[in-house]
């Protein structure tokens, strides 16, 4: 139960508001005490001078000590509140209206006796307490028989034992107990004021906990809905923040999850085509290597030949489509990055066909190259571009059947240069389009023996440079790939 924000908030706000109120208690007590000491001060300042005058405690200039018995007897009946005593110069008790057997002290200090007649409007002024070693109490005072004649001090302590007693009793009865009740009802009333503000607070918490409960139970591969009640959520302060956030970071989660998901499809088509890609030569190469051997004294020389440069082609292919599968791994981890520098694309262009047309000639095909030879400087990496160039080339000699021309067209596109492939092949399946560019995919049309991973390594070449690679189909027979570098931007 305590491990809720709510919960912990709630009890702490208790504990806050119950600290609270026993400081106040606290405060409020001695503030009362002072206060009820300065008012108790303030209005009896003149009692001990009253008292001499009006008990006639001074005759013919000298103090009557059995008036001053007569004194004590009255007020300890009519006013046992108050305590007199009667000091000497030196502040020694010489006689006292208390019980003999509760005075502690001989002498009480005459500093705060003189500081209060020097200046009687000095209060809360507290003087020593005779019952007590330690105790001060509001005292009133006055030099007898005259100030101008002094032999000693009337002191009247204003709270005596009586007065504590009965002060205490009623503090303990009826202050206490509206103190209690004022206390209880303010705890009550904040409480629930600020049990109402934090359900406000953590409310909006406690749905965005359940969200991230449920979505941690789930399978992390559904994103969330990024409005609440048909309308966006709106950044107001840091718990919305925190929801977008949230929001923001299940649904990356929920698309790495596909993608993750994908591309173990992918690894697992991967797996698959690459072990039917691989055992295909390693077959071929061992069924004729086999055969070889097996009947090496029945075959002519003619056909032990034939024999050895298939098994060489098959080897050739295998070892052509491990160089594949490295280059294209290379280029998917980043491995392989680009050095980008300004060369003319038309001297490139024009070296990479003069490459092909043997190989052109050999299939009775031949490679034209037109259009604008006056192309911007490209910025590209040199050797990859050509890596594209002989792809492309290469494959539209593969395709185009003998006698069909093959065009290499130069020209710009939005400043850029483009390179256009054009075979007289075929073409290219509508169904197949989309996919042309995918590592292993070979539609039905694809050469025996091709693996598929050309055009994916021309694709992720092109991305690497900043450029692009597309195909279609022409309208009068034949496939066209084109692809775009960056420019080279002057100084």
């Amino acid at each position: 139960m305590l491990k809720t924000l709510y919960t912990r908030l709630s009890l702490g706000l208790f504990l806050l508001l119950l600290a609270v109120a026993l400081l106040y208690t606290v405060i409020n007590h001695y503030s009362l005490r002072e206060y009820s000491a300065s008012v108790n001060q303030e209005l009896h300042r003149d009692l001990a001078s009253n008292l001499v005058a009006d008990r006639n405690l001074v005759r013919q200039g000298q103090l009557d000590r059995s008036a001053l018995k007569e004194l004590f007897a009255l007020y300890m009946t009519i006013n046992p509140s108050i305590e007199i005593y009667l000091l000497d110069l030196d502040g020694t008790i010489l006689s006292y209206s208390a019980d003999p057997s509760k005075i502690k002290r001989k002498q009480v200090s005459l500093e705060p006796i003189q500081r209060l007649l020097e200046n009687m409007s000095r209060y809360p002024l507290l003087g020593d307490d005779p019952r007590s070693h330690d105790r001060q109490k509001v005292f009133s005072v006055t030099p007898v028989p005259s100030a101008e004649n002094p032999e000693g001090y009337l002191y009247v302590v204003l709270r005596g034992e009586e007065y504590d007693a009965a002060e205490t009793l009623a503090h303990g009865s009826q202050a206490l107990k509206l103190s209690f009740w004022a206390l209880l009802v303010s705890l009550v009333v904040v409480m629930l004021a600020g049990l109402a503000v934090f359900r406000l607070l953590t409310r909006r918490l406690s749905a965005l906990t359940r969200q991230v409960e449920a979505f941690e139970n789930s399978d992390m591969s559904q994103k969330l809905p990024i409005t609440r009640g048909g309308k966006k959520r709106v950044v107001q302060d840091e718990i919305d923040y925190l929801g977008v956030t949230f929001d923001d970071m299940a649904g990356r989660i929920a698309s790495q999850i596909e993608q993750l998901k994908e591309k173990d499809t992918q690894r697992r088509q991967l797996i698959a085509q690459v072990s039917h890609d691989l055992r295909t030569p390693l077959a071929s190469m061992q069924g004729y290597i086999e055969s070889l051997k097996i009947r090496r004294n029945r075959l002519s020389a003619e056909e032990q030949d034939r024999f050895l440069d298939i098994a060489h082609k098959e080897g050739q292919r295998l070892s052509r489509l491990v160089d594949e599968l490295f280059e294209l791994a290379a280029l998917e981890a980043k491995e392989k990055q680009p050095l980008p520098e300004p060369f003319p694309l038309a001297e490139l262009v024009n070296d990479v066909v003069q490459k092909h047309t043997k190989a052109a000639q050999d299939n009775q095909l031949q490679i034209t190259l037109r259009g604008d030879l006056d192309l911007p400087t490209a910025y590209a990496d040199l050797a990859m571009t050509e890596r594209v160039l002989d792809n492309l080339i290469g494959n539209a000699i593969a395709y185009s059947p003998p006698g069909g021309p093959i065009a290499v067209i130069l020209g710009q596109e939005a400043g850029r240069p483009r390179v256009c492939v054009q075979d007289s092949g075929p073409g290219i399946p509508e169904e197949d389009l989309p996919h042309i560019f995918d590592s292993f995919y070979r539609g039905e049309g694809s050469e025996a023996g091709h693996a598929g991973l050309g055009l994916a390594i021309a694709r992720r070449i092109m991305t690497l440079q900043g450029g692009d690679i597309c195909v279609e189909n022409r309208a009068s027979g034949g496939a066209s790939f084109c692809i775009r570098l960056p420019g080279h931007l002057n100084p």
